[in-house]
């Protein structure tokens, strides 16, 4: 299955920390339904990395763009496909 690696840099960040609890509650379901394979925020405070397992870009993106930090624009995203080198 591919891979997808969402960058989500900060624009609103005291925007953002009154949804920090709603964005992480939609990582952790995703999660548990088996969407995303990593995620993290960056140590200076700028952002973070969510990668996505799933079947195709255009599902992935949709993913992405529904998360709550795009919805209430409290971050920017860039969006790639990913290829991983570790052992599956």
């Amino acid at each position: 299955m591919p891979y997808f690696v969402a960058v989500f840099e900060m624009v609103d960040r005291e925007k953002d920390k009154e949804i920090l609890d709603v964005h992480i509650d939609f990582l952790n379901q995703n999660i548990e339904k088996g969407n995303i394979y990593a995620k993290g925020p960056f140590m200076d405070h700028t952002g973070g990395l969510v990668i996505y397992k799933m079947d195709s870009f255009d599902e992935a993106h949709a993913l992405a763009q529904s998360d709550p930090v795009i919805v209430e624009g409290t971050r920017k995203m860039m969006f790639k496909q990913w290829k991983s080198t570790f052992p599956e």
